[in-house]
């Protein structure tokens, strides 16, 4: 099982500071350096990462794709690629219809299609420039049909970047078997989730494509909730407890919450969110709910308890921690990890 952490995004520190970040984590061990499009665009922390490091993925969870058009990111994702030595993961998501037309004015329907055809227009996009095709995409979403000289890079020295997909859902999570290298599960998920629906819909993905389960790297990122003793653990439980709750009012994944029978759950929690009850949103996560969506274990039982709930399942994992805690935490759960692969 390979292991990840995460860069933050915000490069207002100096950046010897943010490219040495990236270089401990390459020496303790990680396998990959993730970041993630939040407040901070995803893509240039990475290009400090890539000149810092010379052996560890570096990869978006995620980059959303419907903010920008498949020429921009293929663009972009194509230089990340060739600037890294071959390690670049483009990690996709589609985020939320207001986001992406309310925050972004960008259009939105038919979201799963759509990002099967984003993914294609990509490879269409990286098959031009490397293999020397006419550009000729059309879709019912996207056209791109002119690729001049001057507008073209050329072969990229190590091929095209590999694509994850984020999805909760199973028709985008059969997207990911179908077109992708690999699906980043959300941290909103469960074991029973995973094995029951997100697995099983990777696959009827990857079978349309004549590909098998085993052909997609499967990365989750997985609450854990731990501490060096009770207040550490009351602090942490309180805070995952209260982002368990932010994931949970949205509409869009209340099928997690309905597999474990906690349905009725998700429209208290979004009509909790709309009036800023975010405290008393985290209330509602009791310890059943809380266990089910996170690891919940002392520093020096979290490997073995990953282990027992995803081992087999996942190919790679990060901690979730949404609250702070010392990086030295992690770095025996790193090593046992490791241990055994």
């Amino acid at each position: 099982m390979k292991v990840d952490g995460g860069l933050g995004p915000d490069l207002s520190s100096a950046l010897e500071k943010y490219a040495s970040s990236a270089r401990e984590l390459q020496d303790a061990g990680y396998d990959g350096i993730w970041t993630a499009e939040t407040n901070h665009d995803p893509l240039f922390p990475l290009l400090l990462a890539a000149t810092a490091t010379t052996e560890v993925d570096l990869g978006t969870a995620i980059t959303v794709a419907f903010a920008r058009s498949p020429m921009q990111l293929a663009t972009a994702a194509n230089d990340l690629q060739a600037y890294s030595g071959g390690r670049f993961i483009l990690g996709l998501g589609s985020q939320i219809e207001a986001h992406i037309t309310k925050r972004f004015s960008m259009p939105w329907s038919r979201p799963a299609a759509r990002m099967r055809e984003y993914v294609l227009a990509m490879r269409a996009i990286w098959e031009c420039w490397n293999e020397g095709t006419r550009l000729d995409f059309r879709g019912d979403f996207y056209t791109h049909t002119l690729m001049t000289p001057f507008f073209n890079p050329g072969p990229n020295p190590h091929g095209p970047p590999r694509v994850f997909l984020a999805a909760v859902g199973e028709k985008m999570t059969e997207v990911a078997g179908e077109v992708c290298d690999g699906l980043i599960c959300h941290g909103f998920t469960t074991e029973r989730y995973l094995k029951e629906v997100t697995l099983p819909a990777v696959a009827r993905g990857a079978a349309k494509a004549g590909r098998s389960l085993d052909e997609i790297e499967i990365s989750g990122p997985m609450f854990v909730v731990t501490g060096a003793n009770e207040e550490e653990m009351a602090k942490s439980a309180a805070a995952t407890r209260q982002q368990i709750a932010f994931y949970g009012s949205t509409p869009a994944y209340r099928g997690v919450l309905e597999l474990h029978g906690w349905g009725d759950l998700q429209p208290e929690l979004n009509a909790l969110s709309k009036q800023g009850g975010w405290v008393e949103m985290g209330n509602l996560i009791d310890d059943e709910i809380l266990g089910a969506f996170a690891v919940v274990a002392e520093p020096s039982q979290i490997a073995s308890t990953f282990r027992d709930r995803f081992g087999g399942a996942i190919d790679r994992l990060s901690f979730y921690a949404p609250y702070r805690s010392d990086p030295d935490t992690w770095l025996p759960v790193l090593e046992a990890l490791k241990a055994d692969t």
